[in-house]
């Protein structure tokens, strides 16, 4: 399972750093239902890694190969795919950054973040964490290395628990200075939520790029194998 762990953590890391799901959850934290909202944010977000996991393990199963343990044609196929679309999510990322003195665009369904209900915000964090393009990907990406890593059912499971808890780690970590420091934790988050959102585009495009290259690397490995 260690293997497994090993070949998923550069993905889990690239959701967990992904600067607007916790930008929205800080957000979340600062509207009169944070409390309630915070946590439903972040079982939504479970649940949507959950979800990607359960799919791509279920279709990747037999991506162990065989005796020689080398994966099959398809795996590194899909590596190769996945690889050349984070690609071009990083390109998009960086056309998109904020010139010198511009403000940083936010998606206006972040404006309407005081009126939402728990299941409002546990349905954003579903959508953030399991059909956000960017940490979809990575997310499958993530799940595929897991299923070839040539371990159990069981141990997949367990490999995938793993990646969600790292991958977690971002949006976690609002919360958890939210309920330590209380309404000290304004300023913190305040701070944390402009530096992220002034820098989102370049964070997630240097992110995506060393990714892609690593998954594309490890396909024509694959191949060559």
């Amino acid at each position: 399972m260690g293997q497994a762990i090993g070949q998923m953590l550069p993905t889990a890391v690239g959701v967990a750093v992904s600067p607007f799901p916790i930008v929205a959850m800080v957000l979340i934290l600062a509207t009169p239902r944070g409390r309630v909202n915070g946590p439903a944010f972040i079982g939504g977000w479970w649940l949507g890694l959950a979800i990607v996991g359960a799919i791509t393990l279920s279709f990747a199963g037999g991506a162990s190969g065989g005796e020689s343990g080398a994966p099959p044609n398809w795996v590194n196929w899909l590596k190769l795919v996945l690889g050349l679309l984070l690609f071009a999510v990083a390109a998009r990322q960086w056309q998109s950054r904020p010139r010198e003195g511009e403000d940083a665009a936010m998606p206006k369904w972040m404006g309407a973040l005081d009126s939402f209900s728990p299941v409002k915000a546990a349905g954003a964090g579903v959508v953030l964490s399991g059909l956000n393009p960017k940490n979809l990907l990575l997310a499958v990406a993530g799940a595929v290395a897991i299923a070839q890593a040539g371990i159990s059912t069981g141990q997949q499971v367990a490999a995938y628990v793993v990646f969600v808890a790292i991958a977690s780690i971002g949006v976690a970590a609002p919360l958890g200075i939210y309920f330590a420091l209380g309404e000290r934790s304004q300023q913190i988050l305040e701070a944390m939520k402009n530096w992220l959102a002034r820098n989102n585009a370049v964070i997630m495009a240097v992110l995506l790029l060393i990714i892609g290259v690593k998954l594309i690397g490890d396909a024509i490995s694959g191949f060559s194998a």
